[in-house]
């Protein structure tokens, strides 16, 4: 879409050009009410654009700049200060900056609204920034939607058991909706419908929604969001480029304070100076948390994990180079034949990303039950799955559903596979342990860096788990995430001996960035024999195979949640038939 040009802009172009017009001659001109161009001079007054003299008989609108020459000292004394955040709108011309060296661009849209993103290296700055543009719109447009935001919310207020209420919540918003549809076709009124769409979209997002926040959410490459407090830009950490600092600003920290209790309010919870902690789940499955000043003693925070719309999938992995075929080979025969493990890595390492590529790996008869704290997990749709969500207490400490609660009812829910989003305390452990020995296939991700240092962690206090239950997981998988190159990979994948040790299979090599062959397998071959009988021999013509078929769907671009789960459900019906295609080549 071409940069509007609203009747409010014109008007300003045309005293510009003018520097001197009467209103009578700009309503003339611009074929619009006397009236409507009055309202629009005092929008435009209000941001110091112009100069309205009403000295004379008739008002004279002046060019700011011109009233200043003119009349320096009477322009000095009427001009207003001017509140209001920092737009993010206007796209300048980058590539002519001698200190801006573009990284990336890409587009996206947001309801009607389109954006532009430039990454970019600039000259004194320390991190690479992320420059935010909503190009069709221009600063006085931007600055006369801000008057007419602030005009509803002065007029049409929303009280916590107003918003609470679903049925009040969604009341107030049509009011909110219809008053905005009022309003706009009382300011742009020779705007097209499509215009109209589109300044209506988004005056609902900065009215109704988090503002610019709300742009940055629809950007499907970020995955966090972060505010750290109203003196600095918000930053967010980009999946291909990292933390990258925006050009998003919030105008003070009341602004974040609202913004937390709005989130708040819209799932039941307060953030106030007795309660200045927020960690709250989303509908749409985002995470939120947010502290109140004194607590962050900088200012008021808020940081939003993003729920990823467009999950990791194992060939995704394995494109990326995040895993090794082998790796994948050894973990699709793992869960095939309902073998135990554990994904452990630091903190955004991929955990729970790896979990759930390798819950492509499942078979589509098998029931599985999933428990989360946040809701991460997306597996195939045609999958026999049922995600289950903890629930932190109400405001009056009551109605918390654990994960520990969810582990023992989930085992009455016959499952074939159980999926945690992560293990933390001791019970939460040994009821998974519990699961696991009777006769559970059982996946989890858990916080530690090594193999090693998961066995010691699980096995010492505060978890405690018995080193006599320890083998009953077949494997650990560790996720590694370098801070430096912000590259993911797998760094370890160890079996557990009967001894309750870990023997690392495969470790990583950075220098030459693969994940090799370190020891050969004595326990993990020992209990898929048990529950195959195969030899040794037969054990790696199946891993072949697997390999093959991994290799085939990554040089397809196989990469869809449901088309992988469509070509694992094939191999578990009619294998003969997925080789026929992957042998020929022929797409699936």
């Amino acid at each position: 879409m071409a940069e509007l040009n609203t009747g409010v802009d014109k008007l300003l172009e045309l005293v510009k050009s003018k520097k001197k017009i009467s209103i009578a001659q700009a309503s003339s001109i611009l074929k619009q009410k006397p009236d409507l161009v009055r309202e629009w001079a005092d929008f435009l007054e209000d941001e110091n654009k112009i100069y309205i003299d009403s000295g004379f008989s008739v008002d004279i609108l002046l060019d700011a700049d011109y009233a200043a020459q003119q009349m320096p000292k009477k322009f000095k004394l009427i001009a207003k200060p001017v509140e209001q955040a920092k737009p993010v709108l206007i796209k300048s011309d980058l590539k002519k900056n001698p200190d801006i060296k573009i990284i990336d661009e890409y587009s996206y849209k947001f309801k009607d609204i389109n954006i532009d993103v430039v990454v970019m290296k600039k000259k004194g700055e320390f991190v690479l920034l992320y420059d935010l543009f909503v190009s069709s719109i221009s600063a006085t447009t931007e600055f006369v939607l801000e008057k007419i935001r602030q005009e509803l919310v002065d007029k049409i207020s929303l009280g916590f058991s107003d918003i609470t209420d679903k049925k009040k919540s969604r009341f107030i918003e049509d009011k909110f909706e219809q008053a905005i549809k009022i309003m706009i076709d009382k300011y742009f009124i020779d705007a097209d419908a499509q215009t109209k769409d589109f300044l209506f979209s988004y005056l609902v997002s900065k009215s109704l929604g988090l503002g610019n926040i709300d742009l940055l959410m629809s950007d499907v490459n970020l995955e966090e969001i972060v505010i750290n407090q109203a003196q600095e830009p918000v930053w967010i950490y980009h999946r291909k480029h990292g933390w990258l600092k925006t050009n998003v600003t919030l105008k003070d920290e009341e602004q974040i304070r609202h913004y937390a209790s709005m989130i708040g309010r819209k799932i039941g919870r307060q953030i106030n100076v007795l309660e200045p902690l927020l960690d709250a789940h989303l509908n749409e499955g985002d995470r939120v948390n947010a502290t109140l000043s004194p607590i962050s003693t900088r200012g008021n925070t808020i940081t939003i994990r993003k729920f990823a719309k467009d999950p990791w999938t194992i060939t995704k992995m394995l494109k990326s180079n995040t895993i090794s075929y082998d790796a994948a080979a050894i973990m699709w025969m793992a869960i095939q034949y309902e073998l135990s493990a554990i994904i452990a890595g630091g903190t955004a390492s991929g955990k729970t990303s790896t979990l759930n590529c390798l819950a492509n790996f499942f078979p589509p008869n098998q029931r599985i039950i999933s428990i989360e704290d946040t809701r991460e997990l997306q597996l195939p749709k045609f999958l026999h799955w049922v995600p289950l969500n903890t629930r932190l207490p109400n405001s009056e400490g009551k109605g918390a559903i654990s994960m520990e609660d969810l582990l023992i009812n989930s085992l009455r829910m016959r499952p074939d596979r159980i999926l945690v989003g992560e293990v933390r305390r001791q019970k939460e452990v040994e009821t998974l342990f519990e699961a696991i020995h009777t006769g559970h296939s059982c996946y989890a991700t858990f916080h530690a860096n090594t193999a090693q240092e998961t066995v010691e962690r699980l096995t010492n206090p505060p978890i405690n788990v018995p080193k006599l239950m320890l083998p009953a997981i077949s494997i650990i998988l560790i996720q590694f995430r370098n801070r430096r190159t912000d590259v993911r990979r797998t760094f370890q994948l160890a079996e557990i001996l009967p001894d309750s040790k870990a023997k690392v299979l495969m470790q990583y090599d950075p220098k030459k960035d693969i994940l090799k062959k370190s020891g050969v397998s004595s326990s993990l071959f020992n209990t898929l024999s048990l529950y195959t009988g195969f030899s040794r021999q037969e054990v790696s013509r199946v891993l072949s195979k697997k390999v093959e078929i991994l290799k085939y769907m990554v040089k397809n671009d196989i990469l869809d949640i449901d088309m992988v789960g469509r070509i694992m459900a094939e191999y578990y019906t009619d294998q003969d038939n997925l080789l026929k295609y992957v042998r020929s080549g022929k797409k699936f």
